[in-house]
């Protein structure tokens, strides 16, 4: 069953409270997502930390419900 981008969404503000997310759905399909996120949660960390952040916050779904995401992220 494909993952909504609400829930993506809510999952991603669950975790950053205070982040600016936009979901695109690239595929139509609800397996392939690309995704923008701002939060001050990011400063001082790493692209590579600030992805896990994100990844973390999806729950697992990465790889199983939520096939593939491109994610772009970064700080206010």
């Amino acid at each position: 069953m494909p993952m909504d981008a609400g829930e993506i969404e809510r999952l991603i503000k669950a975790r950053l409270p205070d982040a600016q997310v936009t979901i695109r759905d690239l595929a139509g399909d609800g397996d392939h997502y690309a995704a923008t996120v701002i939060s001050a949660s990011f400063q001082g960390k790493s692209r590579v930390q600030q992805h896990q952040i994100v990844y973390e916050a999806l729950k697992g779904q990465m790889g199983g419900v939520l096939h593939a995401l491109a994610l772009q992220t970064g700080t206010p």
